[in-house]
């Protein structure tokens, strides 16, 4: 049975829902002195190299590289890593980063049905009334703009943050099936497998990186340390000693946080929209999580 949360698992969750909030607004700020190529593969590389050096220092063991293991790690840390990171980076270009913030608050709504496919946790009539309204509220957020596509790029900006989200599912569903192997390991891995995917692709279109000036420079390096290896460390920790269903609570506080400092720091105008699709997304994330919630409370 998984143990009464401490205060300090209450802190952990609580600074992981302000890293993990943060992050969008230093993506944005990443963005300006660098290509979201660059961005995202600045960002990739630098929480590999630390976490493979903390592998290094806690001795941690590598994993038998069996051809099942070795599919499972290259195809996660592209849908994980690589994919998502990409994505989001290209898509913040051309939409605030509170839509970006907001739209992956909608990754546990993706997750559900794809259990429901893909495994044996088969989604309940509750379920699927959340991850229904859920799904209204991602319409609502996108609103009309994804009829002007061929107009501008924010509809593809806001389209490539959606499924950024749906990539974050599709990687989850593939960490639950995927062999045994040591979580810190693992999200090393991961992220090298990211990192060897975007390098290329980054030299290829974007060319080498040039010093893009101080502020987009710490920005870039905050990325790859805070919300990328330590945030990882820090939700491993936090899984091992309360739980993953307690973990959950992380996902209602990244978009407020995505739009507060959206807001204070990058001066960006919300439109009511999200606000209506923060409220039917968390909504209908907390009916599909009621199960969970009730446990957490009856703690």
């Amino acid at each position: 049975m998984t143990a009464q949360p401490t205060p300090a698992n209450w802190l952990s969750i609580a600074l992981l829902g302000l890293i993990w909030g943060a992050t969008f607004m230093v993506v944005a700020i990443a963005l300006e002195g660098y290509g979201p190529l660059t961005v995202a593969c600045a960002r990739t590389t630098l929480g590999a190299i630390a976490l493979l050096l903390l592998m290094r220092i806690l001795s941690r063991p590598l994993p038998q590289f069996t051809p099942v293991m070795t599919r499972y790690l290259v195809a996660i840390g592209l849908m994980n890593t690589a994919l998502p990171f990409a994505l989001l980076s290209w898509g913040q270009q051309y939409v605030p980063s509170a839509f970006a913030g907001i739209s992956m608050a909608a990754l546990p709504l993706f997750v559900l049905p794809l259990a429901h496919l893909f495994t044996d946790e088969k989604m309940s009539l509750r379920n699927t009334l959340g991850v229904i309204l859920g799904f209204v509220g991602a319409a609502v957020l996108i609103g009309p703009g994804v009829l002007r596509i061929g107009t501008g790029w924010e509809p593809l900006g806001q389209i490539a943050c959606v499924a950024a989200s749906v990539s974050y599912a599709v990687s989850s569903i593939m960490t639950r099936r995927c062999p045994s192997i040591d979580p810190i390991t693992m999200a090393a891995l991961l992220l090298t497998v990211g990192s060897v995917a975007l390098i290329p692709a980054m030299l290829l279109i974007e060319g080498v990186p040039t010093i893009g000036g101080m502020r987009p420079t710490i920005a870039i390096i905050f990325l790859g340390f805070i919300p990328t290896a330590l945030a990882a460390l820090i939700r491993v920790a936090t899984i091992r000693s309360a739980g993953a269903i307690f973990m959950t609570l992380v996902n209602y506080q990244v978009p407020l946080w995505s739009m507060f400092f959206g807001a204070l720091v990058l001066s960006e105008v919300l439109p009511l929209r999200f606000f209506v699709a923060l409220g039917l997304i968390l909504f209908g994330l907390a009916i599909s999580q009621w199960s969970n919630l009730r446990k957490l409370l009856l703690r």
